[in-house]
């Protein structure tokens, strides 16, 4: 099956489920990450959040500030979104398949989102991303720490799930490759159903001259 059709499916039948689970994990990461946005980006800021999920948390502490658009190729954490954070605007697609304008937004996030899209694609995302974000525009994203072409794992919250990620190196060639500044690199390691998992948090920039 298509590893991108897995990821649907599997989000549309543990959408609910996922969001219980997603809220009492990783925690400070999120915390974290999200706190980089809202600190430094005016109000009104256009932000695309990749992988919005549900919308519970990050869209809805996002959308307290700025103007969101929240983007997932799960049918039915979009709909639960549209639902919980009806002051954003919401797009069911593959984050791939996007088109929006050069220098559509003052930020990006894409917080365990990116990892879930096969990683021969995820140049020419970074590439896309670093298009749509305006001069001085941020990324905040989270991206693979060890090299794995493709995991499929048959029961992650009961259902089959799909994830595709290179080393923390390889992503920080990949970010500054597409053209944009790391401000900073850092692995973090939280416990994920009693196990240690790391994950590799970018946060870029666009020059503010090209």
């Amino acid at each position: 099956m298509d590893p991108k059709q897995i990821v649907a499916d599997g989000y549309d039948s543990i959408a609910e489920q996922h969001e219980e689970w997603a809220s009492s994990v990783r925690i400070e990461e999120r915390t974290k990450y999200t706190a980089v946005l809202l600190e430094k980006l005016p109000e009104g800021a256009d932000i695309l959040e990749l992988g919005c999920g549900s919308g519970i948390p990050t869209t809805q502490q996002l959308a307290e500030k700025f103007a969101v658009t929240g983007v997932d190729i799960s049918a039915k954490q979009v709909e639960l979104a549209q639902q919980k954070v009806p002051t954003a605007k919401f797009i069911h697609s593959d984050m791939i398949q996007l088109g929006f304008l050069e220098g559509s937004f003052d930020a990006i996030a894409a917080f365990y989102s990116m990892i879930h899209v096969p990683r021969q694609e995820q140049a020419d995302l970074l590439c896309k991303i670093r298009s749509w974000l305006r001069p001085g525009g941020l990324l905040v994203a989270t991206m693979g720490a060890h090299s794995t072409e493709a995991y499929f794992n048959e029961n992650f919250l009961g259902k089959p799930m799909y994830w595709s990620n290179f080393d923390s190196e390889t992503n920080r060639r990949l970010v500054r490759e597409a053209g944009l500044s790391i401000i900073s690199a850092k692995e973090e390691t939280a416990d994920e159903f009693q196990k240690p998992i790391t994950f590799l948090w970018i946060v870029a920039q666009k020059p503010v001259t090209t």
